[in-house]
């Protein structure tokens, strides 16, 4: 990778800070001054040194997100908030995306990283990762409604969704809960699932994505990074 990057990524300073420490003469590789920032380094192979003193590269950041409302599950939107506003600009320096969009009324769990080849295989249709949201109805639910969305219902394009769970939490027509739980992810999936059962989403909050768990102490829009344990969890999900 480019010295620049790697620099940046460890804590150095912004790609501009970095291009002016470079230009000092305060960087080397392998005892030799580094002079352009466009160096290619294996931070395995080879010490980078800022002052004389080793630097520790770090390539991947794992953050769990409660996800809040208005907030777009985007990199950069010219108009609007996105998720990666509400980071730190340590946090941001490792340029991390949202591994899964939520809707920008929605909220929950998101998880967000650098670690493409990890999103990859939590997104993969072929690992059948399971979702669990909390979904408020506008309406109640039949015993035929909960059958038909357990066994798969015909959604946007004639496609038909594979089987789900359905826990009730409350049934009427004054308050419908339920959690929801799905192994792919449609475009606006939860909606059109309640919409095929001619019923409404009012509230929607992702709880759970394979075996991490929405942090309960969470306010929203509030991140932590990833414990060890979950992380675990996660690549073990995906095996």
């Amino acid at each position: 990778m480019r010295l620049d990057k790697l620099l940046a990524n460890s804590g150095i300073g912004s790609r501009k800070e970095v291009k002016k420490i470079v230009k000092a003469g305060a960087v080397s590789i392998d005892g030799k001054q580094a002079k352009d920032v466009k160096t290619h380094v294996d931070p395995s192979e080879h010490e980078v040194t800022v002052y004389g003193e080793p630097i520790e590269y770090r390539e991947f950041i794992y953050l769990m997100m409660n996800k809040p409302q208005g907030v777009l599950s985007a990199t950069e939107d010219s108009r609007q908030k996105t998720v990666i506003d509400l980071l730190a600009p340590d946090d941001m320096r490792f340029e991390p995306f949202p591994a899964g969009r939520l809707d920008k009324d929605t909220v929950g769990l998101l998880l967000l990283t650098n670690d493409g080849q990890l999103a990859h295989r939590l997104l993969s249709p072929k690992k059948h990762v399971p979702k669990t949201y909390e979904v408020h109805l506008r309406s109640g639910l039949s015993e035929e409604d909960i059958a038909n969305l357990e066994s798969g219902v015909f959604i946007e394009g004639g496609y038909k969704t594979k089987p789900a769970k359905v826990e009730t939490i409350a049934n009427s027509e004054e308050h419908t809960e339920i959690r929801l739980t799905i192994t792919e992810g449609k475009y606006h999936q939860v909606k059109q699932m309640a919409k095929a059962v001619e019923n409404e989403v009012i509230f929607l909050k992702r709880l759970s994505m394979g075996s991490l768990l929405l942090d309960p102490s969470l306010e929203p829009g509030e991140y932590r990074e990833l414990t060890e344990e979950e992380l675990n969890g996660l690549n073990d999900t995906q095996t």
